[in-house]
């Protein structure tokens, strides 16, 4: 038999084994009984615990609106933030849910859905305070940033190698409560996340943004999605779907006027 024909033949049985997997990785979509959610639980409003232990917030009122249109059945599992991403490549769960903005280094590592929402990212700090987002405010002062978040990866590269200690956490109140005691001079989240989660609550009394919001696209990326393994395209083609439909009916809009006090559902 001639190379070509053998090359063709091989080519052609690949196709085959590719069309295969595709249509199996769609059916395995389709035939879902429930989704499982990766979420980091103290952020809010995004995702948060009420008193009596069960988890709430915005991002958890879209990701079960999302199961309910899918027809799926909410499953969330806990999962500190800066291991959501090796935890979704190791099938602890399905998806990402947890106010994770889609930047290029991320999209190299897991897929997205499309954007959902963006909000902007600020410092909080004493009031009164000369602190700003920038090198020379920050001079001599302690932040505090979530680990694995666009806040750190900004932080890290913009004001750590001007000699700024930029201090990590696995979790977003354990920095709230450093810097009521005062071990930290500032600290550095998405602007909801610091208004709903510390400014409006007893402990952030005697504290406010300060400065202006920081942009970044490249390092703080534009939009927040869902976060999905590489070759799940089934999944996030089926997300898709569904939070299209949540948009058009204005029901994350709703979600939003809820939590929030400005507009951030992307069209």
């Amino acid at each position: 038999m001639k190379k070509s024909h053998l090359i063709g033949r091989g080519l052609a049985a690949f196709a085959v084994l590719g069309a295969a997997l595709a249509t199996s990785n769609a059916q395995a979509a389709d035939d879902m009984k429930q989704l499982r959610f990766g979420v980091e639980a103290s952020y809010a409003p995004f995702e948060s615990k009420s008193p009596s232990g069960e988890l709430q917030g915005f991002d958890i009122d879209i990701g079960n609106a999302v199961c309910a249109k899918l027809k799926m059945k909410c499953v969330w599992v806990e999962n500190s933030f800066d291991g959501l991403i090796p935890a979704l490549q190791a099938r602890k769960f399905d998806g990402i849910n947890s106010d994770m903005t889609i930047t290029d280094k991320r999209k190299l590592a897991i897929d997205f859905t499309d954007p959902i929402y963006t909000i902007p990212n600020q410092l909080i700090a004493k009031k009164g305070s000369a602190i700003q987002p920038t090198v020379d405010g920050l001079k001599g002062k302690h932040v505090g940033v979530l680990q694995g978040s666009i806040q750190e990866t900004y932080a890290k590269a913009k004001w750590a190698p001007a000699g700024i200690d930029v201090e990590s956490y696995q979790a977003q109140d354990q920095i709230y409560a450093d810097l009521a005691s005062g071990r930290l001079d500032a600290a550095f989240q998405d602007a909801e996340a610091a208004s709903k989660g510390f400014l409006k609550q007893p402990q952030g009394a005697g504290f406010a943004f300060a400065g202006p919001a920081v942009l970044d696209d490249k390092l703080l990326g534009s939009g927040v999605g869902f976060g999905v393994r590489k070759n799940d395209k089934a999944l996030k083609d089926a997300l898709n779907r569904a939070l299209k439909e949540l948009k058009d009916d204005g029901t994350i809009d709703r979600f939003a006027a809820k939590y929030f006090d400005v507009k951030v559902v992307l069209k």
